[in-house]
């Protein structure tokens, strides 16, 4: 059942890490997909009951790194070859082992930049706020809190059910996230 409109999601609060751990891994048990986890420190585990298990970053890199050598490659290629050809000792124009420096060097250049604008798209950053920041009582997720929130947009959210859910897994607190 979708929800409402003006609620980004439930958020609940806990007081340890291995409830929040607990807590997460009975949400996905339930069904629950769309939800996020908040911890003052890394919790070991707990990406995993989240259910996140790979990313395409790895992909996005190499597919920079191929672009990056290629696109090296046939600047020098041009240059050499076709725009300005010099020959210098009967060597051929298409002098392949020279090339390899700047190749190298274009791979790393290009697959870097891949990397850090990948990473930033795949996080959905810049993100100067989220609805989490809403609720007065998140501020302490960066000290000594841990909050698991559900998503309204989640296929089996339903805000009464969810909330029961919630409150079921020795959560502290339920809160309402609005968008």
């Amino acid at each position: 059942m979708q929800a409402t409109t003006r609620l980004y999601g439930l958020m609940a609060e806990f007081d340890t890490p291995e409830a929040l751990l607990a807590a997460t891994q009975q949400a996905y048990r339930e069904g629950y997909r769309r939800m996020d986890a908040y911890s003052p420190f890394p919790v070991e585990g707990l990406s995993e009951a989240i259910g996140f298990h790979r990313t395409h970053l790895p992909l996005l890199v190499l597919l920079g790194g191929i672009l990056g050598a290629g696109g090296g490659f046939l600047l020098q290629y041009y240059a050499a070859v076709i725009s300005y050809p010099l020959n210098i000792g009967g060597r051929p124009l298409n002098s392949w082992p020279a090339f390899i420096p700047v190749t190298f060097e274009t791979t790393i250049l290009i697959a870097a930049l891949f990397a850090v604008l990948g990473m930033l798209a795949l996080n959905g950053l810049p993100r100067p706020h989220h609805p989490v920041f809403n609720s007065t009582r998140f501020e302490r997720a960066s000290s000594d809190k841990f909050f698991l929130c559900i998503e309204a947009s989640d296929l089996y959210y339903d805000e009464i059910r969810t909330r029961q859910f919630l409150l079921q897994t020795g959560s502290r607190e339920v809160i309402d996230i609005e968008r």
